[in-house]
């Protein structure tokens, strides 16, 4: 996985990965395209007519931004993330559960490296001649270690999946444990507080779901009680013991704080009340300059703010419809052992913790989680059974959606080629016009507002 090599550690070349793996699924819908599957994914089903009216909504938001060349960049990266979610779900229905264990795979492999790393760079604060241990540092992969707890806070919930299995040998649960364990004191050293908070929900969430549900919720409890003891050991005991003092710990972000958050809110607000209708435009919060951020932390002052709040409405109401959905079959099957209903409630604690994050954090702007979050959306909406009243879906509307996944697509590979030769200029220009660290949104430097006069 790209975040395992240091060359990809970047944001910039992270939103790249994201645009080729897009390009990748659009040609893998396109190839299968003529197959015909029982029980499709519902982006292209019973809700069509919704995102076509999100979609309206969408381009007249773009035509009245005052950088519509930015605001359609946005909605071509929110479809270009449709397009990975829907070809995960249309290959899990084509392939079945060997798309499961592909994909979980991908998520032990990628944690094995990101935690192998860890442990080695903390072999390396304790065998170095320096007397200090930056926890920064021992964070690799990510430009901000906030991302990296999104990160996290997708895949926490997935690792769990084998420990609820009945039928997976001894061996293996404790070296998963293990795993668990040491992906829990990586969140912890990351002190990311939305981690901490979308777990909590999660846990709590699903604990409710039956049997499994608290299983799966008991395990989370262990290894994060199993984390913070062996935080203790090595990052308290053994530091005071070899007289190494640490820099950047976790204790001093665990805070109550907004961490300057009420200033970009308030901002998010009066650009609602100013445009509620159809907002300033997608990518549009970060055209008004402010010391903070390119964006909001929080997933529906963002949407409003730049999308309207029709707009925000109407997505909400797609994302509680489909939680609920999933929500009632999990209960409905809250007594079944079986692995695919194991791995939805994982799936499903996932999203609810990704989701929660966002309510704090900026889950849906940056490339890595986005791309995971398309992911695990789609992986859910794959193994998610379709009602057997459904209707099935309407051939015209699943053509004018892939005509739109090929144009949002195409655009987001000619945005790619067209800025990712001069981003350093790009970042120079901003540093000689703005001054201050970069906001990362599309790019790393994010903000698209002009020169100040």
């Amino acid at each position: 996985m790209p975040i395992t090599v240091p060359y990809f550690y970047g944001h910039d070349w992270q939103r790249l990965v994201q645009v080729v793996i897009a390009v990748i699924s659009l040609i893998a819908i396109i190839i299968q395209r003529k197959t015909s599957v029982e029980g499709a994914p519902q982006a292209f089903d019973s809700v069509s007519i919704l995102f076509a009216v999100l979609l309206c909504l969408a381009l007249s938001s773009c035509l009245l931004a005052d950088q519509p060349y930015w605001a359609f960049c946005e909605v071509s990266l929110m479809i270009g993330c449709c397009t990975i979610a829907y070809c995960v779900a249309h290959s899990r229905l084509q392939v079945g559960r060997s798309i499961d264990n592909f994909l979980i795979a991908v998520v032990l492999i990628s944690c094995c490296a990101k935690t192998l790393q860890f442990i080695v760079s903390v072999l390396a604060g304790y065998t170095s001649s320096a007397q200090t241990l930056d926890l920064d540092l021992l964070l690799e992969g990510f430009s901000n270690r906030r991302f990296y707890g999104q990160f996290q806070t997708l895949t926490l919930p997935l690792l769990a999946w084998p420990l609820i299995l009945s039928d997976v040998k001894r061996p293996v649960i404790k070296w998963i444990f293990v795993l668990l364990v040491c992906w829990w004191v990586i969140a912890i050293v990351g002190g990311t507080r939305g981690t901490w908070l979308g777990m909590a929900v999660a846990a709590i969430f699903v604990g409710c779901l039956g049997k499994a549900g608290r299983r799966w919720a008991l395990w989370q409890l262990g290894a994060m009680l199993s984390g913070l003891g062996l935080y203790y050991i090595v990052f308290v005991l053994m530091t005071d013991a070899a007289g190494i003092s640490l820099v950047n710990t976790a204790g001093g972000r665990l805070t109550t704080s907004l961490s300057a958050r009420d200033i970009i809110w308030h901002q998010a607000w009066e650009m609602i009340k100013a445009r509620p209708l159809l907002g300033f435009g997608p990518m549009h919060f970060s055209n008004i300059p402010n010391p903070i951020a390119a964006h909001p932390h929080q997933i529906f002052l963002q949407w409003a703010s730049e999308w309207g709040i029709p707009s925000t409405l109407l997505v909400g109401f797609l994302m509680l419809r489909g939680m609920r959905s999933v929500l009632w079959k999990i209960r409905a099957d809250r007594a079944s052992d079986d692995p695919l209903n194991l791995l939805r409630i994982c799936l499903f604690a996932s999203l609810v913790g990704s989701l929660t994050q966002g309510m704090v954090d900026g889950v849906i702007v940056m490339p890595y989680s986005q791309l995971w979050l398309a992911i695990v959306t789609g992986w859910l909406m794959g193994i998610h059974r379709i009602s057997s009243d459904h209707r099935p879906s309407n051939g015209r509307l699943r053509q004018l959606g892939l005509a739109a996944a090929f144009l949002a697509v195409g655009f987001l590979g000619y945005v790619t080629v067209h800025d990712f030769p001069t981003l350093r200029l790009r970042n120079e220009q901003y540093a000689h016009d703005f001054g201050g660290n970069f906001q990362p949104r599309f790019w790393m430097q994010g903000v698209i507002a002009s020169k100040p006069q």
